[in-house]
C-alpha cells in the first residue's frame, strides 16, 4: 500500500512540478577508462525520508500497481545491489549491483507517457518507481536490459505523478537514457554522460548548440578603438553560461563543468571531483517558493548527492543534513549471505561540526 507521503508528494508534483524535479547527473572517466556516475536529487516540499537499501541475491519483490496493491510482476534478484530509496524500500531511485551495472531515475514531467495500466497484464507490469530495482536485480549489461524490457509494461505508480526517465550505465562505461514517450520506450546512447529533466534528452543535446561561444579559461585582452578591454577575473570564457535552476540551464552547466574537469588516474580522486562539480547544483530551498509562501523546514532542496564507482563497486553519498561523504563497498558484502535491510541515510539529522582549540 502506498505511503501517505507518496500520495501527498505525487499530488504536489502534479500541481507544482517546478518545485520538485531538479535532478542533475554527470559522468566522469579516469585516464585509464574507469567510470564514475554522479547525481543529485531534489525535492523542495519536505524531507523525502531517504534510506539506503541492501538487497541480497534471491530476494523476491513484487511491483505495486496503480490500484495500490503489490500484485504486479514478481522478480527475484539475480544480482545483489545497494540502492538509495525514497520513503520506502520499494522505491529505489539510484543504485549499483554487484555486476557493475548502475541505474537511476530522474523526473521527466510533461513529456513522458507510459502505457495504460491493464489489470489483465498485471503479472508483467512494473511501476515506474520500481524499474530501477528490476534493472539492478536482473542485469549485468545494457544489452540484456534492452532486450528484456520489450517483455514488460511500465506504468505510472500514481496517475497524478510526474513521469520519470532513467539513466543506465554498465561496467564498460556505456550509458543509455531510457524515455517512454507516446507509450513507447526509446533509448538514447548517452556518450556525453549528462542528464537532467524535461524536455527530452535529444532536445537537450540540440540545445547545446546555442552555447558554442562558451569555452574554458580566460577571455583574451582585446582592443575596442583606443580602449583596451580586460576580463575582471579568471574563467571568463564561460561568461553567459545560464545560471538558473531549470533543467535546460543545469544541463548546459553540467556539460561544460564536466567537460573541463581534470582527469585523474584513479577513481577516488574522480569521485571527489564529481562531488565538487555537483556543489554547483545545490539548490537552496527558498528559491523555489514565491515571496509570502511558507518554506519547508529542510536545509536544502538538494536532499542528497551520490557518486558511483562502477569499476570498484563503490557507492558514495552525502545529504542535506550531513555533508560528510559516506561509502558502501559492494566487494566487501557477500550478497549470497547478507540479509535484506534498509536504514535512513542519516542516523542523526545534524551536520557534525568539529570544534577546534588553539
Amino acid at each position: 500500500m502506498k505511503s501517505l507521503f507518496l500520495a501527498a508528494a505525487f499530488a504536489v508534483v502534479a500541481t507544482f512540478p517546478q518545485k520538485a524535479e531538479a535532478c542533475t547527473g554527470i559522468t566522469l572517466r579516469t585516464t585509464n577508462g574507469c567510470t564514475v556516475t554522479a547525481r543529485t536529487i531534489e525535492w523542495a516540499g519536505n524531507d523525502i525520508g531517504s534510506k539506503y537499501t541492501i538487497v541480497p541475491r534471491g530476494y523476491q519483490q513484487q511491483s505495486l500497481t496503480p490500484d495500490g496493491k503489490k500484485n504486479g510482476m514478481k522478480f527475484t534478484a539475480r544480482y545483489g545491489y545497494i540502492g538509495l530509496a525514497v520513503e520506502q524500500a520499494d522505491y529505489v531511485v539510484e543504485g549499483i549491483n554487484e555486476a557493475g551495472l548502475a541505474a537511476g531515475l530522474f523526473y521527466f514531467p510533461e513529456y513522458g507517457e507510459y502505457e495504460p495500466y491493464i489489470e489483465a497484464e498485471r503479472e508483467r507490469t512494473v511501476s515506474d518507481f520500481q524499474l530501477v530495482s528490476w534493472i539492478l536485480s536482473n542485469f549485468k549489461t545494457i544489452d540484456e536490459m534492452q532486450e528484456a524490457i520489450k517483455n514488460i509494461r511500465v506504468v505510472a505508480t500514481d496517475a497524478r505523478a510526474s513521469t520519470v526517465h532513467w539513466r543506465i550505465t554498465d561496467e564498460t562505461g556505456r550509458q543509455v537514457v531510457l524515455e517512454i514517450v507516446n507509450r513507447t520506450p526509446k533509448f538514447y546512447e548517452n556518450t556525453l554522460g549528462v542528464l537532467t529533466n524535461s524536455p527530452t534528452f535529444d532536445w537537450h543535446l540540440t540545445n547545446l548548440n546555442n552555447y558554442t561561444n562558451l569555452s574554458a579559461g580566460p577571455i583574451k585582452t582585446r582592443k575596442v578603438g583606443d580602449i583596451t578591454l580586460t576580463a575582471f577575473g579568471g574563467g571568463g570564457g564561460l561568461h553567459g553560461i545560464p545560471g538558473d535552476m531549470t533543467p535546460p540551464s543545469r544541463f548546459i552547466r553540467a556539460a561544460f563543468f564536466q567537460a573541463t574537469a581534470p582527469k585523474f588516474d584513479n577513481t577516488q580522486k574522480t569521485v571527489e571531483q564529481a562531488f565538487h562539480i555537483l556543489n554547483n547544483f545545490d539548490i537552496p530551498t527558498g528559491i523555489q517558493f514565491t515571496e509570502g509562501e511558507p518554506v519547508p523546514d529542510i536545509p536544502s532542496a538538494t536532499q542528497w548527492t551520490v557518486a558511483t564507482d562502477l569499476t570498484n563497486r563503490r557507492i558514495y553519498y552525502r545529504t542535506m543534513y550531513n555533508s560528510s561523504i559516506r561509502c558502501f563497498d559492494l566487494r566487501t558484502i557477500d550478497f549470497g549471505k547478507v540479509k535484506f535491510s534498509w536504514a535512513p541515510l542519516d542516523a542523526e539529522k545534524a551536520q557534525p561540526i568539529e570544534m577546534l582549540k588553539p
